[in-house]
């Protein structure tokens, strides 16, 4: 093994780690995008009349399972109940 061995091996993985980091740059690039791209969407929709508050609660309803949110409904109907709401 020759003295350059580590600073080749050093060299390689520094090239590695800059991808990592170059790769994970666009990926945030992209998602700062994405999320431009969602608020125009919401602006659009609360241009033409929608609430965009439930809107927002309509998708995050739509990504959950249709047993918790039914669940999470008894619940709070039963603690509406017992407020007298």
């Amino acid at each position: 093994m020759s003295d350059d061995a580590p600073q080749e091996s050093y060299r390689v993985t520094a090239d590695e780690l800059r991808q990592f980091i170059e790769r994970f740059e666009r990926l945030d690039a992209e998602k700062k995008d994405i999320a431009d791209q969602q608020k125009e969407v919401m602006a659009e929709a609360k241009g033409r009349g929608y609430d965009t508050k439930v809107m927002r609660k309509v998708i995050a309803l739509r990504k959950r399972d249709r047993d918790d949110i039914a669940e999470e409904e008894a619940v709070l109907d039963m603690y509406k109940e017992a407020l007298g709401m």
